[in-house]
């Protein structure tokens, strides 16, 4: 087997995230392709090998998977990478995370143990669940028009129009379109990333599931300058199903691909929006983390506040806390919850939250978690771990442990990190106790996961 060399196969399984397993009798060996369904027929290309594995690109789908039950609901597909798996039945979906889920998590587990996999459970919503959308501004092509939606698949510079994109409410898509046309008139510029060069960056737009309160975020350079007053115009002319809240005009020179303000102006409105979540009310900025799938945040916090049990006068530590929405909906059965995050944003409003959801013994802290632990003078009785993608730091997490709680919970929103601090949780006395699936990314090859850990008692 060669670099260049073009095969086929049928994808035997897909392990997370999204990597094909495609066997080719000739060579007696497994190739990894990524973009496919388990049961496809496929041509592809061997572009690498890694780690002596071979890595192919896929080509061309050459027979349907039996899997593939519906026809694409998005006119996007295949070429946009976001929703890799609309064809698949929903049931047929899960049935697929979980199981990728089970595997590692047993693949992470000490010789000679076992833990109760509970399954997955489903979103409420399979399409429309998304509160928080990206999108860039580009071209299709080279040269092509102004384009504003999502990554082409594989590429780092095209941009497909998300004209019709299915995971958010259609309130988003017409908000998306009228931005597209006032600027492809006004013949606006977009930010070319290796020039460095141009205008219109990003439009983040966040909207409330059950307010449907939307916060219209336009993130450009300072290198061109606009009369924006005409856009916001158009934009609380357009008949929604919500109400636009705030248009803000978030300006960002820095010189990498990433969404952040250098300066941030109102051009109508407030700079946040509302949105419920079991009974509580939650106050949530441009930036602040809060889960993307708000119906799906609800059975996952339900399962969080399940799996945690009976903490009635005990001491919480809600670690990578966020906008505090864990600390939120655990303070009424605790004595008191601690959590600390470290962007300082979404602290503010985490406290503002908690002091309009009439949570008095909620405590929030900005700070790094491996430098603000030292500083916190309780001990608490019981963890959860809501880290980012890549887990905890390993500097971090021995002094997390070091605390000998009785029970930890952790919320991963990548399994192979998760996988990863579990060995290491094993090696300090932990056991994982039982485990199970949420999804709130349909469609996609994400998938929220919860573990019960229990310290054992040794000697």
């Amino acid at each position: 087997m060669k670099k260049g060399q073009i095969l086929e196969g049928v994808i035997e399984k897909v392990e997370f995230p999204n990597k094909g397993l495609v066997y080719v009798a000739e060579e007696d060996q497994y190739v990894l392709v990524k973009n496919g369904i388990p049961g496809q027929k496929i041509r592809f290309g061997i572009n690498k090998f890694k780690h002596g594995r071979a890595e192919g690109r896929l080509l061309e789908v050459l027979e349907r998977s039996p899997l593939e039950t519906r026809e694409p609901v998005c006119s996007l597909f295949p070429a946009c990478g976001g929703c890799m798996y609309q064809t698949m039945s929903y049931e047929a979906q899960l049935e697929m995370k979980a199981e990728q889920m089970k595997e590692i998590i047993e693949g992470a587990l000490a010789s000679g143990h076992s833990f109760v996999f509970e399954g997955i459970k489903a979103s409420p919503k399979e399409f429309g669940y998304r509160n928080k959308m990206e999108f860039s501004f580009g071209d299709e092509y080279k040269d092509g028009p102004l384009s504003l939606g999502l990554h082409k698949k594989g590429s780092t510079y095209d941009i497909l129009t998300a004209s019709d994109c299915k995971l958010v409410h259609e309130d988003m898509t017409k908000i998306l379109t009228c931005v597209l046309e006032y600027f492809r008139k006004l013949g606006a510029s977009h930010y070319r990333k290796m020039q460095h060069t141009g205008y219109l960056r990003h439009l983040l737009l966040r909207r409330g599931d059950t307010t449907g309160e939307i916060l219209v975020n336009l993130v450009t350079t300072t290198q061109e300058t606009y009369d924006l007053q005409p856009l916001v115009e158009k934009l609380l002319a357009l008949n929604l199903d919500g109400k636009i809240v705030g248009v803000l005009h978030i300006l960002n020179d820095s010189l990498s691909d990433v969404v952040q303000s250098d300066e941030t102006k109102i051009l109508y409105g407030q700079d946040y929006f509302y949105e419920k979540l079991l009974g509580l009310e939650f106050k949530i900025t441009p930036f602040s983390f809060f889960q993307p799938n708000s119906r799906g945040a609800e059975v996952l916090y339900s399962t969080v506040r399940d799996y945690i049990g009976d903490i009635h006068d005990m001491t919480v530590f809600d670690l990578f806390s966020g906008t505090g929405t864990i600390a939120q909906v655990l303070a009424p059965v605790a004595r008191q919850v601690i959590g600390v995050e470290i962007v300082e944003e979404a602290v503010e409003a985490a406290k503002e939250n908690a002091a309009r959801n009439g949570l008095d013994n909620c405590r929030f802290i900005a700070g790094d978690v491996f430098k603000v632990l030292d500083e916190i003078e309780e001990k608490p009785d019981v963890i959860v771990l809501d880290p980012p993608r890549d887990g905890i730091h390993p500097k971090a997490l021995p002094k997390i442990l070091d605390y000998g709680v009785d029970k930890i919970v952790y919320i991963s929103c990548k399994v192979t990190s998760l996988a990863r601090d579990l060995e290491m949780m094993q090696a300090r006395g932990y056991e994982v106790v039982k485990g199970v699936a949420v999804d709130q990314f349909c469609e996609t090859v994400h998938v929220e996961n919860i573990v019960l850990l229990s310290r054992q008692i040794t000697g």
